[in-house]
């Protein structure tokens, strides 16, 4: 069994999690004061967002300097002090490596600007006049890709914000530089490391006008991705640590490439796909309802296509970047508790590794913010203004805003009750939920039936089962509508995995609950008491013949 199959990692956003000095923002003093908390949940690694030292234009995601802490999260010695806390509680540190892009006030974006064509050499840079770019590809975060630096009259390459201009991988010095960042903080005792959109770091030979999208398919899974992940992990020496690519718009063969042990790159990745199931006619600022059946149709390729070719998923709902999945596949209001707990046991006992991202072992819900003045990301406040421009009025923009937001992912940690949910005694730099007075750590841990007390139980499965581990998966209920269900075996055992994702009660069609019972499963798990005739509102059960 590979190390990381039977573990969990939980994702912290510091900047969310705990303001241990009052500043009203979240810190790394806040993240050593709760690591009892992380602890007593039963976690393996704790994945840290970028706290690097940075201008924020993007949350962290914008690095200036890879080897120094930005004041606003504490210092090294804090740094150091958590490595040493965590590891002293068995949990594993991992760091979040920005390596696509650098921001602009990088030093070695800085001597571009000042004219040495050494580091001009470390980004994208290319001639032309200043009304008329390289091409026409779009940032992620709207607009053009590329921004024009008058200093040296050339464009330079962003997909995404303006203040983060893409590194030049094919430059073996930029590739030798990030190794020995990865070299620096291996030897402070990290145990590994997410790479951000390490799939779009090869760019093509030339650069080219997309007549047919916006410029992604000439970046993404690039030409020499590959090599250079193997020899970025050859190289720094961190072929035995836990890493995990995030993956965007990529494709299945690429993935099982990343992750497939002979191919020595990566031990899992990230992919996105399940997360557009409620984009209509695929774009991100049109709502629609979640389509499940499309949601089992991608697990079931990605988790059967990933075992077929040995790669290994990171299975997930939420992260950073992402709305709070209770809000958006799941029921905020009757159904809250259900549905979380039943979303939980959905991806934990999938193949692959599982990831909470803070909060959602509570719980936690979307903002539910009622004015642009409230949010503070960046794609966010861009799309606001976009959507006005295309002829939405403000309310409507706002409601798309409350579904898509990336801030409904990043309001403050819920610890108690509270004035700002016992995350700040300052007002925070993002307002909580209004919900947070009933929705929180505190309550939750006085709780027996708490969504916290059921993925204690999903966390300690993983760890005793290596069926969950190391089983197969095969999916079942395939022409269900309403249900997402799947098999896991070794051997002999079997474990079966019924999850109900609608707010009523819904018929299995292959086979009843009954007649699993009737072939020697029993209930191991489940959000209600006992199992019923049918999958009631927001089930789950789980069965086992063992």
């Amino acid at each position: 069994m590979a190390d990381f199959h039977n573990k969990v990692v939980y994702q912290i956003y510091p900047k969310s999690f705990k303001d241990a000095n009052g500043d009203g923002f979240g810190d790394l003093a806040g993240v050593i004061e709760k690591l009892d908390y992380l602890a007593e949940l039963g976690v393996d690694y704790l994945w840290l967002t970028p706290f690097f030292l940075s201008p924020q234009n993007d949350n962290g995601y914008d690095v200036a300097d890879y080897r120094r802490i930005d004041p606003s999260f504490g210092t090294m010695a804090e740094v150091e002090k958590l490595i040493d806390e965590a590891g002293k509680r068995g949990l594993g540190l991992m760091f979040d490596m920005v390596f696509n892009h650098t921001s602009t006030e990088h030093e070695w974006f800085q001597r571009a600007l000042a004219g040495e064509e050494k580091y001009q050499e470390y980004y994208i840079f290319r001639e032309g006049e200043p009304d008329q770019p390289p091409t026409n590809w779009a940032s992620k975060f709207g607009g053009p890709a590329w921004a024009y630096a008058p200093e040296v009259g050339k464009w330079y390459l962003h997909l995404f914000d303006k203040t983060q201009a893409d590194l030049n991988w094919e430059n073996p010095e930029v590739r030798r530089e990030l190794q020995e960042v990865l070299k620096f903080w291996k030897e402070k005792g990290i145990k590994g490391f997410r790479f951000d959109v390490v799939n779009l770091i090869s760019k093509p030979a030339e650069f080219a006008d997309d007549m047919e999208g916006d410029g992604r398919r000439f970046y993404t899974d690039g030409r020499h991705v590959h090599e250079f992940l193997q020899e970025m992990v050859r190289e720094s020496g961190i072929e035995g640590m836990v890493t995990v690519g995030e993956m965007s718009s990529t494709t299945l063969e690429n993935c099982i490439r990343y992750s497939c042990p002979q191919d020595k790159e990566l031990s899992m990745v990230f992919n996105f796909h399940h997360l557009k199931v409620d984009y209509k006619d695929g774009d991100k600022w049109q709502l629609m309802p979640p389509d499940i059946k499309s949601l089992k149709e991608l697990f079931a390729r990605w988790q059967e296509g990933m075992q077929a070719g040995q790669g290994w998923n990171a299975t997930f709902w939420c992260n950073h970047d992402q709305p709070r999945a209770v809000s958006r596949f799941g029921d905020e209001g009757t159904w809250r508790k259900k549905s979380a707990k039943m979303l939980g046991a959905c991806i934990h006992l999938m193949r692959g590794t599982p990831y909470i991202y803070q909060g959602e072992e509570i719980g936690m819900t979307n903002a539910g913010y009622a004015s642009i003045d409230q949010y503070r990301d960046v794609e966010s406040l861009n799309y606001y203004e976009i959507l006005c421009r295309e002829g939405k009025s403000s309310a409507e923009a706002l409601a798309i805003l409350a579904a898509r937001s990336r801030d409904n992912g990043r309001t403050p940690m819920q610890w108690s009750a509270e004035a700002y949910a016992g995350f700040s005694s300052h007002e925070p730099w993002l307002l909580p939920p209004d919900n947070y007075k009933k929705i929180n750590v505190e309550a939750a841990r006085q709780d027996k039936d708490s969504i916290f007390a059921f993925y204690q139980q999903l966390i300690r499965l993983r760890h005793e089962r290596e069926i969950i581990a190391e089983g197969k998966i095969s999916f079942l209920e395939k022409k269900n509508e309403d249900v997402i269900a799947y098999e896991r075996t070794l051997g002999a055992e079997r474990l079966v995995v019924l999850c109900n994702f609608r707010g009523r009660e819904v018929s299995l069609k292959e086979k009843s609950l009954q007649d699993y019972q009737a072939e020697g499963l029993h209930r191991v798990l489940g959000n209600y008491e006992d199992v019923g005739q049918a999958l009631r509102p927001y089930e789950v059960v789980v069965l086992a013949n063992s």
